[in-house]
């Protein structure tokens, strides 16, 4: 057990008998009230956001939870298929648990898994990537004057939106969580 103070952003709680994470927590301070937390917590089983006040001082159950890199192998039916660098033993997380990036995966890629006691909770896709564009159409030579983007299919099979001047063969560094382009890489 834990003081409310000992909380922050990103810690693992156990509340109402389920596994949460801190999303936000502000400690509040009212004029003529005692001080208490606001906190917003991601339901880690079902992704709902739940929140609560807790009083200063209040007793909470802190999770430690453990988190490594594992190398993306390929999809199967509804899961993906990990594996641990170190040990080479696969695991199968189910899709739902990414929340974010998992149409830009290609095999080699690692993904950041957080575990409690050897059962994987959550998973995350890279911040960035860099994937090859496989099919575009091809841009009007001098149409540079307005910030107009065409659609770019890349190697693993997602579309993005690309400016003009990208065309097929181009390495481009794309944000997951978003699924925008960011710029063009050289080779």
């Amino acid at each position: 057990m834990a003081d409310t103070g000992d909380v922050s952003i990103g810690t693992f709680l156990k509340f109402n008998g389920e596994l949460v994470q801190v999303v936000e927590w502000q400690h509040r301070t009212p004029g003529n009230l005692r001080a208490f937390y606001q906190g917003k917590m991601k339901n880690m089983l079902n992704g709902k956001l739940v929140e609560n006040r807790f009083r200063s001082g209040e007793l909470v159950e802190i999770v430690y939870v453990e988190y490594k890199a594992l190398q993306y192998i390929y999809a199967e039916d509804e899961n993906i298929v990990l594996m641990d660098k170190d040990t080479f033993e696969q695991l199968y997380i189910p899709k739902n648990m990414i929340s974010s990036g998992l149409e830009f995966l290609k095999e080699g890629m690692d993904v950041k898994v957080w575990f409690e006691s050897e059962q994987p909770i959550s998973a995350e896709a890279p911040a960035t990537v860099e994937l090859k564009i496989t099919y575009t159409e091809p841009g009007l030579k001098g149409d540079t004057a307005t910030n107009t983007l065409k659609p770019a299919t890349v190697e693993t099979g997602a579309e993005v939106r690309v400016p003009l001047f990208i065309n097929e063969g181009d390495l481009i560094k794309i944000d997951t969580k978003t699924g925008a382009y960011m710029e063009r890489v050289k080779q």
